[in-house]
């Protein structure tokens, strides 16, 4: 996928409109639509600060890996665990 759909794919995964996005990022609804039309690209700040938003590299967002991430950093080991069990229970309905 190119930048312009990862944007969209990740937008509306997270059923946000060009608006809700934009006011997140504090960016008109027209640079948001822009950058799906591919009328332009974020900068590189912006497209560091998509990829902070959707919790994804900006390799991801460019569209050079489909690696995603989740920031666990503040857990703790218990929640953790209880993360990491939720992700094997969704993995294995998945089979």
């Amino acid at each position: 996928m190119t930048l312009n759909e990862n944007i969209k794919q990740l937008r509306l995964a997270r059923n946000l409109s060009q608006v809700d996005l934009a006011n997140a990022l504090g960016v008109t609804k027209q640079s948001v639509s822009n950058w799906e039309n591919n009328n332009i690209q974020p900068s590189i700040d912006m497209l560091i600060r998509l990829a902070t938003f959707f919790s994804v590299s900006t390799d991801y967002i460019l569209g050079l890996n489909h690696r995603k991430y989740i920031e666990i950093s503040e857990l703790t080991d218990c929640q953790l665990a209880h993360v990491s069990a939720i992700i094997d229970d969704i993995r294995a309905a998945g089979k």
